[in-house]
């Protein structure tokens, strides 16, 4: 994954939105990258956040317009799955969006919330505000260790 860093700002935005959907990939070798190469940290936090969350915005279609085909078909998840990843968004609301970036539940977390049709704005502002908080830290972080 950290290849795509020679691609620059694309590289980083590629892997950022891919990194957000089903598909196993970190976007953060990418940003650490090009922190160290000296890009500009708030052009690449845009970068990330944007690309991240509008992968979020593919999951968040998939379980919005094709739950039944895609989830149960294609990945061959029970309904007694979904219906497990249900009530634990039920169970936690709205806010655990703030938590979409966390690996393994946050793919899921954005499927659900389309699944159960949850207003696209708040996805999007809840989704909006927990990538780009991970990603200035981890920047910080980088920026940190380079003093």
């Amino acid at each position: 994954m950290a290849w795509l860093a020679e691609y620059g700002l694309w590289g980083l935005g590629l892997s950022a939105l891919l990194a957000a959907t089903v598909l196993p990939l970190s976007s953060e070798l990418v940003l650490s990258a090009l922190l160290i190469a000296g890009e500009s940290p708030s052009l690449l936090l845009m970068i990330a956040t944007v690309a991240n969350v509008a992968g979020s915005v593919v999951n968040y279609l998939i379980g919005r317009w094709g739950a039944d085909t895609i989830l149960h078909r294609w990945f061959k998840l029970s309904s007694a799955q979904t219906d497990k990843a249900e009530l634990h968004f039920n169970r936690y609301g709205k806010w655990s969006l703030l938590f979409a970036w966390v690996p393994i539940i946050g793919d899921p977390l954005t499927l659900v919330a389309g699944m159960l049709k949850v207003n696209l704005g708040l996805f999007i502002l809840f989704v909006t505000l927990g990538k780009a908080s991970r990603y200035w830290l981890i920047s910080q972080a980088i920026l940190a260790s380079q003093s």
